[in-house]
This record gives structure tokens, sequence and C-alpha cells, in this order.
């Protein structure tokens, strides 16, 4: 009987350590599941929403955009005035025309009128009466 109480002990021992590491594996298990399910959302959040997400790529593309057709519109202004600028340069009748407009220079004998840019409105007398 000596013999079956030494391994019975050590066979008892061995069984509370096996029920005890297998609940501690277990736990172990759901707390790596539950760190890895929060460390995908946050990683997902993070695609998303952070500084260089899908939202920020969006609005990046869309800016992108605006200064695309907005910098051709620029160009498209550059081109014109380049043209003014030649015609200022080598034509004498542009030269006049402008001269007549902007500084409104006449030829002598002429009578130059000008008129207010926008008219202005008269101030309305009040009768007192509601329509």
């Amino acid at each position: 009987m000596g013999l079956s109480r030494s391994t019975g002990g050590a066979g008892a021992r061995s069984g509370v350590f096996a029920q005890f590491y297998g609940k501690a594996v277990a736990g172990w298990r759901r707390v790596a599941t539950v760190g890895a399910a929060a460390l995908a959302i946050g990683l997902g959040y993070h695609v998303i929403f952070g500084q260089n997400g899908l939202t920020a790529y969006r609005q990046k593309s869309h800016d992108a955009k605006m200064l695309d057709s907005q910098l051709k519109s620029l160009e498209h202004e550059n081109e014109l005035l380049k043209g003014h600028v030649e015609r200022l340069q080598n034509d004498p009748n542009a030269i006049e025309h402008q001269a007549r407009e902007e500084l409104h220079y006449t030829r002598p004998g002429e009578v130059l009128y000008t008129l207010p840019a926008t008219p202005s409105s008269s101030p309305s007398k009040d009768t007192g009466r509601k329509p």
C-alpha cells in the first residue's frame, strides 16, 4: 500500500497542475483573442480615420483636383496677359486704346463724358402707408 499512496499523491498533484495549466492557457487565449481584436479594431480605425487614412486621402485628392483646375485657370489667364503685353509692346493702337480707357486720355477737340460705374439709388420717400 505504501506504493499506491506515493503514486496517488503524485497523480493528484499532476491532475491539479494539469487543471490549473488548462485554465491558465484558456484564460491567456481569451486575453490574446481580446487583445488581437482590439488591435484589429484600432488598426482599422487608424486606416480609415488616421492622419493618412482613407478620409484624409479623399480630402487630399479633392484638394489636388481643385488646385489642378485653379492652376489651369491661372495658366490660361497668364497666356492672355502675355498676349496683351505683347500687343502693348508692338501695337501703337493697343497702347492708345489702353491709355484712353484707363487714363481717360482724349485727342485734341474731343469731349469725354464719364458715367458712374454703378447707378446710385435715390432715397425713397416714406409715405407712412403700408402696402
